[in-house]
């Protein structure tokens, strides 16, 4: 089974049906059926502001949603901070948001699933 990480957008858009990108993320979740996905912590943090932000009180709700996709929080490890400090140092342009979804991805051996075209330049990626 092929692994495939993915990037906080396109978990932002899954969920709320009024993103300009949502039914494109449905599709390529749809598409990846088979897949393991992944959701790095640092991601998943990511998402959970916006959540907070707009109906605190439903959160557990958006959890149960990821557990029905089904999507797997990774754990940020030593090997994934590594790796994404590495990338961090040598591209200034790239976030460190976006350096530990590419680490998470590098270090499990998948690939990343985002709206970002700017991350093609560092991984396998796929776009929604």
């Amino acid at each position: 089974m092929a692994l495939l990480v993915l990037d906080a957008n396109v978990v932002i858009a899954l969920l709320d049906d009024r993103d300009a990108l949502h039914a494109r993320a449905e599709d390529a979740l749809d598409q990846a059926s088979g897949h393991e996905l992944v959701l790095p912590a640092s991601a998943y943090a990511e998402v959970l502001v916006g959540a907070f932000r707009a109906v605190p009180d439903r959160v557990d709700e958006f959890d149960a949603t990821l557990a029905r996709v089904p999507v797997r929080i990774e754990p940020l490890s030593a090997a994934i901070a590594r790796a994404a400090a590495r990338m961090r140092a040598s591209t200034s342009s790239l976030l460190l948001a976006d350096a530990l979804v590419l680490a998470t991805a590098s270090e499990l051996g998948g690939s990343v699933l985002t709206a970002d075209r700017r991350l093609s330049r560092h991984a396998r990626v796929r776009y929604v």
